[in-house]
């Protein structure tokens, strides 16, 4: 009875040894025969779970680079939009008109609006 004890003792010290899992003594057990599709399976869906993983962290990276860009996009637009403004004011193109030399007054008399 002890002789059997010991040899089970061995036998579990030889198997969890470095040597018989790296030199592949680990894939003759029962349990990993039994149990090969769910392996198989448990690794296909590590690799597809990293997979999807990588691509999510692509495209949070590219939206982050498209939302710095529109922020760019929509300073310029309100940077021009109000250089437009300034520049269309009544003072502005007075101003302007004197400077390039052309003979434009304003008018004296308020417009007004014909009936039909």
């Amino acid at each position: 009875m002890e002789e059997t004890k010991k040899k089970q003792k061995r036998n579990k010290e030889k198997k969890l040894s470095l040597l018989y899992i790296l030199g592949g003594g680990i894939l003759k057990e029962d349990f990993i025969l039994k149990h090969t599709k769910m392996i198989v399976l448990v690794v296909v869906l590590i690799f597809f779970f990293i997979g999807n993983r990588y691509t999510c962290m692509q495209k949070l990276r590219e939206i982050d680079r498209l939302q710095q860009q529109l922020r760019d996009v929509r300073f310029e637009a309100l940077s021009i939009s109000s250089e437009l403004t300034g520049n269309s004011r009544q003072s502005q193109i007075e101003l302007l008109i004197e400077e390039q030399g052309i003979e434009l007054e304003v008018a004296q008399t308020p417009p007004y609006e014909l009936y039909r």
